[in-house]
């Protein structure tokens, strides 16, 4: 064989590889929407009632009486369990909590529900919020369904939350939210393992 077909050859076969690598699917593990899944499904309340009868109970949470400061004050999301709205400024007024941010379709995601579930549970946790967001949100309940996670959860229908708390693209990520309002997100947004890792991160950042 030629110099100049040995070569060609080689070219081709480096060609080749690279078309490989540039095509390949990406691992489903990688954080981040899934293709498809960039934007918001809109459901009515009356297309979401029957993925909501089947998840079972999935509760909203309730304004504390407290004045809502911050930059979640005045910022209103869909209930995902019922029909209905809530103010979350209100509902986390006065008090620590954890907002978790989320969508079904983020495979990290679906390994840390169960951990903050877990976290919530123990006497002396913060609330613990989750907002379903770029998502459907029929799939969002039927996945806390599958996996027992009976969280506040809240839809964001209009990004109006991740406007405020500024998220990134890549999911999930979470945020203390402190008495007074202000907002720390947990960073490095390593996806939460255990209820332990949780407990240490509210700690750090109340």
């Amino acid at each position: 064989m030629r110099r100049s077909e040995v070569v060609t050859t080689l070219v081709v076969a480096l060609l080749t590889v690279v078309a490989v690598v540039v095509l390949w699917p990406r691992d489903r593990d990688t954080p981040g929407p899934a293709p498809g899944n960039m934007d918001q499904v809109e459901v009515s309340d009356a297309d979401l009632a029957e993925a909501r009868a089947a998840a079972g109970p999935i509760p909203c949470p309730a304004p504390t009486g407290a004045p809502p400061a911050g930059p979640l004050a005045g910022v209103s999301a869909a209930c995902l369990g019922a029909p209905g709205s809530v103010d979350l400024g209100a509902a986390l007024a006065g008090r620590p909590a954890l907002v978790n941010v989320w969508a079904s379709w983020c495979v990290p995601c679906r390994e840390e529900l169960p951990a903050l579930a877990e976290y919530a549970a123990r006497p002396g946790a913060v609330p613990v919020l989750t907002v379903d967001t770029r998502d459907d949100p029929r799939a969002a309940a039927a996945l806390l369904a599958e996996l027992g996670v009976r969280l506040p959860s809240v839809v964001d229908a209009d990004g109006a939350v991740r406007a405020a708390l500024d998220v990134p693209p890549a999911l999930p990520a979470s945020y203390v939210v402190r008495a007074d309002g202000t907002v720390a997100r947990v960073d490095p947004p390593t996806p939460f393992r255990t209820a332990d890792e949780v407990a240490a991160a509210v700690e750090r950042l109340s």
